[in-house]
């Protein structure tokens, strides 16, 4: 039985819009997904964060009752699923779905447009089980300025401090990805306890908008962060349809250089890596993390760092986080 230190856990999917669209559901398969309760078993993923991502025709009118639908959508998945798939929102329960043997899911909004600037909202969604915000998509919202429209340099708004706030006294992630670098270093300054960046690579070797620079990273450590590093083909490299396995590792073993191999995990972002553009070969989908850690066994990492970036880190904020 693995310990949570020695756990797979994965940040970052956007695999519930799938189910939501009637495609499929979790259990039993999705045609085309990256992501599936059989794929992620396979793969020994034990947590995986789920994204509730807006698509920006709503983000301006509806965002919240999308949001509630995925939602709904992900309990009515535990319930189905209740022998394999389990809800995570306390510390306790990541023990469990451990012991259990089941694939722990935790709920995140991908952009706070849900929250339709009251801050209040934000504890009715805690109460439906989310656990993690990503302050904002690629546009401006109510909180923050999203990297889209980062030539404005505008940061954190004060209701987007509030909801930082809000965030560490619920027992709510806060996540950096997507947010313009203005808000990132906002967020840096005003959050009490660790903040990450759940799917998000090196622009050091990338040089993509969706990137973090070396002094955001060592700044995200600084907090006691964690940088998921993620398989988009676009963050991985200028040619993305030549997107592999190694450029995942290069990402990898670049952030462990700059901030030490206790910051740096996976994020994905399967399901959300467009569906005309083709995975990193070698990390097809969910059931292939085993040739991640053979990767990283072949660059020299060791069993404690490789466990570390599979998924002991990202457990070590969770348990930062989350309430017993």
């Amino acid at each position: 039985m693995p310990s949570l230190t020695d756990v797979v856990i994965d940040a970052h999917c956007d695999t519930l819009q799938y189910v939501l669209q009637g495609r499929g559901s979790l259990g039993e398969g999705i045609p085309g997904a990256q992501v599936d309760i059989p794929k992620l078993q396979a793969g020994g993923v034990n947590v995986q964060v789920f994204a509730c991502w807006v698509p920006v025709y709503y983000q301006r009118h509806g965002a919240t009752t999308y949001a509630l639908r995925l939602i709904e959508t992900f309990h009515r998945q535990t319930e189905m699923y209740a022998d394999r798939f389990m809800p995570i929102t306390h510390r306790a329960d990541m023990t469990r779905a451990v012991q259990e043997g089941k694939v722990g899911g935790i709920l995140s909004l991908e952009g706070a447009e849900p929250l339709d600037g009251v801050p209040e909202t934000l504890g009715v969604f805690y109460r439906l089980g989310v656990r993690w915000l990503g302050l904002t998509w690629n546009y401006r919202n109510a909180v923050a300025d999203g990297v889209a429209d980062e030539r404005s340099g505008g940061g954190l708004t004060p209701f987007g401090v509030d909801v930082v706030h809000m965030c560490g006294e619920l027992g709510i992630v806060v996540d950096v990805s997507h947010l313009a670098p203005a808000g990132v270093e906002d967020v840096l300054k005003v959050a009490r306890g660790p903040v990450v960046a759940s799917h998000s690579n090196a622009r050091a070797l990338c040089d993509h908008r969706r990137n973090l620079t070396d002094d955001q990273a060592r700044a995200i450590a600084a907090t006691g962060g964690v940088i998921g590093v993620t398989f988009v083909p676009n963050f991985l490299t200028a040619d993305p349809d030549q997107a592999t396995l190694d450029h995942v590792l290069d990402h990898i073993e670049h952030f462990v250089n700059v901030v030490g191999v206790e910051h740096v995990g996976i994020g994905s972002d399967f399901d959300g890596l467009g569906e005309d553009t083709p995975p990193p070969r070698g990390l097809e989908d969910a059931g292939q993390y085993q040739n991640l850690r053979v990767g990283l066994e072949r660059r020299g990492f060791g069993p404690d760092d490789i466990s570390a970036i599979m998924g002991g880190n990202w457990s070590r904020v969770l348990e930062a986080v989350l309430a017993p």
